[in-house]
């Protein structure tokens, strides 16, 4: 008989023990934490005591993102809110640029849009843009994040590129899923927008931002 037979045969038997339930007390294997050998018994208090630390540990991870969660969700809530109560354009991405800047800690974020309604209108915001540029922002199934940002969308963030060190960029579509612009957000902290962060946040306020717009065009 080896190990696993006898790992088999008290898995077979579950009441094993219940008959010889002395033997819990005989029984003696070594410390997990080194020393001093101890009963199966108190072993198994140890290690219930173990995978109860580590659950606590994920339980109290799970209400701290619940806790992020619920924050960042408030704050799309009131720059929803100053979005909708924009009474034009200059003010729609004043809320913008302010609600980016105060609540989300993003001081440094730009918005282009193209292809306007009626003819081009005031405003760096609408300022032309290269073909390959808007080619890149259609292209964009997912908000891009990362340290490389395309050149001409670093250019937008003016004498402070040189200080950015991470980017986030959110194409602006229309009802019909077309792309007519793109927010772009930049950081000077490396870590800020990475390519493995979470981006379903960054989605909807690009989503957010280009319904807004689209009043406006």
């Amino acid at each position: 008989m080896n190990a696993e037979d006898v790992v088999r045969y008290l898995q077979d038997n579950p009441g094993f023990f219940e008959d010889y339930a002395e033997l819990l007390a005989q029984i003696y294997i070594p410390h997990p934490h080194g020393g001093r050998a101890i009963p199966i018994a108190e072993r198994q208090i140890l290690t219930l005591r173990e995978k109860s630390k580590m659950l606590e540990v994920k339980l109290a991870e799970l209400i701290q993102f619940g806790e992020e969660n619920d924050a960042i969700g408030e704050k799309m809530h009131r720059l929803c809110l100053a979005l909708i109560a924009a009474g034009d354009t200059q003010g729609m991405l004043q809320a913008l640029y302010y609600n980016l800047r105060e609540d989300f800690a993003v001081p440094h974020a730009v918005v282009r849009v193209w292809r306007p309604g009626n003819g081009a209108l005031a405003g760096s915001e609408f300022a032309p843009v290269s073909d390959e540029l808007r080619q890149y922002a259609a292209g964009l199934e997912h908000p891009f994040c990362g340290p490389g940002a395309n050149a001409e969308v670093a250019s937008w963030f003016g004498e402070a590129a040189a200080q950015l060190r991470s980017f986030a960029c959110m194409p602006l579509r229309d009802g019909g899923n077309a792309c007519f612009g793109m927010l772009a957000l930049a950081s000077a902290e490396p870590a800020r927008f990475y390519p493995e962060m979470g981006t379903l946040y960054l989605k909807r306020l690009g989503e957010l931002a280009g319904a807004a717009l689209q009043r406006y065009r």
